[in-house]
């Protein structure tokens, strides 16, 4: 967010820092395609904050501001505000059959 920097490491966390820097002050936030979304006004410092707090992941900061944390894979993630008419459609129609699938009761055969 835009605030001031954390305190160092080896001194106590201040009031200010825990209400405003991410992730404790990310009041609203939400799982979309596959992305953790966090809705504010993010900088480059929260970019680095997500990476090492969900290791692996790629964070970005969309066009609105706000954080996104994606999945591993190869080169820079796209926000999923970039996903349009198909595609969109494609995710949204990938991610129910998945949920369908594990949500099923399990069949026997016969």
């Amino acid at each position: 967010m835009n605030s001031p920097d954390l305190p160092p490491a080896h001194e106590p966390m201040t009031a200010e820092a825990v209400l405003s820097r991410w992730p404790t002050n990310a009041t609203k936030h939400e799982l979309l395609d596959g992305a953790l979304y966090f809705y504010g006004t993010f900088d480059e410092r929260d970019i680095s904050t997500a990476e090492r707090t969900y290791p692996g992941r790629r964070a970005l900061i969309n066009r609105e501001g706000a954080l996104e944390v994606h999945p591993a894979g190869p080169g820079k993630p796209h926000s999923v505000l970039d996903l349009v008419g198909e595609e969109h459609e494609a995710h949204v129609q990938e991610a129910a059959a998945e949920l369908r699938e594990k949500t099923a009761p399990h069949r026997r055969s016969r």
